[in-house]
């Protein structure tokens, strides 16, 4: 008989999941609290924003709809996937409360289902929180036992937004905390069937998978550091080129390409909680949190350390323009953006402030009325500017034409921290092209390397 799948909380994660379970060939039923984003599920419209999301929905429509009712998911379903929101506390944890009210209702569901029921927090916790703070409410409303009469797992995914469907389906490994055996071996058995690839399924403990979570966006937040001081060496660097340097450390199997690029500091709904809660678990464990307290603080540097250098490109109340205000391509999302914090702080530095972004949505962009004027059009925003600055690797930024930027008594200075316009930009008499990690191969760049080796020349 096949597999059916629920899916706990119609969000970004959730939404897609759901449809992409459905593209795979299984009825999937999805639980909201938001009467909202069921009904618009029911009707064949994608209750958030992601790409492809519509059209997996749309071809699958037979498979897939959506209830209010927990009880209604649980009893017909095999498996509950559980990803609903676990906003960081003033700790900088993780709290419990969405998790915990579904894993009430998932409880209570289950106390009226004679069969065996798999459940699956996906959402992001940490060590212990599974096992501790939500396994006895399942007991307690169930009046079941984990193991005997249901699984539990704990199982986060590894993507992105803007790409969540397709790093749903095809994922590098699949993490399977299980609380006992069979748990494990029916999860593992239904990734085996809805994945698209052929990922390894590394199964372990639920404290080590909670773990292993946080640590490897941790990791990649000290990755991206990394990449960032290397670009601000580069600059001091007579002829400096980050990514000649980093190109040449990618080309290591034990390094790795990705991530590892050199420009604006990490951003997003994960990599910056991430890090800040495996700090958090570090000190509450009596561990070292000296890592990620420091590429935490380093990352919240760069906006300020970049907002003074570009001040001093501009005259006091002049006109800058910042290309990209969500915190990557291809989303809308602007929690924790670098670029939306370089430009609040330039904007309180008295600068006027013009911004354009592909992505931003109309709610989006009513929400930041009165910190930063975003602009309909690019080549507006080009036009208008006397300092333009790209703050992400956005493919229509890697297609600017120079001659949308006004030819004035001096150049106009555009910093590109990704160095996507280097190749119009570069070398264009009115316009100074300042590409963040590259060094000027200049007298005063040589004189600091001289002054290191030969002080008495």
């Amino acid at each position: 008989m096949q597999t059916t799948y629920s899916v706990i909380g119609l969000g970004k994660l959730g939404a897609s999941m759901a449809a992409a379970i459905a593209s795979r060939g299984f009825s999937v039923i999805g639980v909201d609290v938001s009467p909202r984003s069921v009904d618009l599920l029911n009707a064949g419209r994608a209750p958030v924003t992601e790409p492809r999301l519509q059209e997996l929905i749309n071809a699958n429509r037979q498979r897939l709809r959506a209830t209010l009712s927990y009880r209604e998911a649980v009893l017909n379903s095999d498996v509950s996937f559980v990803i609903v929101p676990t906003p960081s506390d003033e700790r900088g944890a993780f709290s419990l409360e969405y998790a915990a009210e579904s894993f009430r209702q998932i409880g209570r569901a289950l106390a009226a289902k004679p069969d065996y029921h798999t459940v699956v927090l996906t959402s992001t916790v940490l060590p212990g929180a599974t096992r501790h703070g939500l396994l006895p409410i399942l007991e307690c409303e169930s009046g079941k036992q984990a193991g005997r009469d249901f699984g539990l797992c704990y199982s986060p995914e590894f993507i992105a937004l803007g790409s969540v469907i397709y790093d749903f389906l095809n994922p590098d490994f699949t993490l399977v905390g299980q609380f006992d055996e069979q748990s494990g071996s029916r999860l593992e058995a239904s990734y085996a069937e809805l994945l698209e690839n052929q990922a390894p399924c590394r199964r372990m403990s639920i404290e080590n998978a909670e773990l292993a979570k946080i640590a490897l966006n941790a990791y990649v937040t000290t990755k991206i550091t990394f990449a960032n001081m290397l670009a601000d060496l580069c600059e001091r660097l007579p002829g400096g080129d980050v990514d000649a340097v980093t190109g040449a450390l990618g080309l290591d199997r034990r390094i790795g390409r990705r991530y590892l690029t050199g420009g604006l500091g990490y951003a997003g709904p994960c990599f910056p909680r991430d890090n800040v809660a495996l700090a958090y678990m570090a000190r509450c464990l009596a561990g070292s949190a000296d890592l990620p307290e420091t590429i935490d603080r380093l990352n919240r540097a760069l906006p300020g350390k970049y907002a003074a250098q570009i001040r001093d490109l501009v005259q006091p109340g002049g006109t800058v323009a910042i290309l990209g205000l969500s915190y990557k391509p291809y989303s809308h999302v602007l929690e924790a953006s670098q670029g939306l914090e370089l430009a609040r702080l330039l904007a309180r530095a008295g600068l006027r402030v013009i911004a354009f972004d592909p992505w931003l949505d109309p709610a989006t962009r009513a929400g930041l009325v009165g910190q930063v004027d975003v602009l309909d059009s690019l080549e507006d925003c080009l036009r208008r500017a006397e300092v333009v600055v790209i703050t992400t690797p956005d493919p229509s930024f890697q297609q600017l034409d120079p001659a949308a930027i006004p030819v004035r008594s001096a150049a106009t200075p555009v910093v590109d921290f990704w160095r996507v316009a280097r190749a119009q930009y570069a070398g264009q008499a009115h316009i100074r092209y300042i590409p963040v990690g590259y060094g000027a191969d200049d007298e005063t760049q040589a004189a600091r390397l001289q002054a290191l080796w030969n002080p008495h020349a």
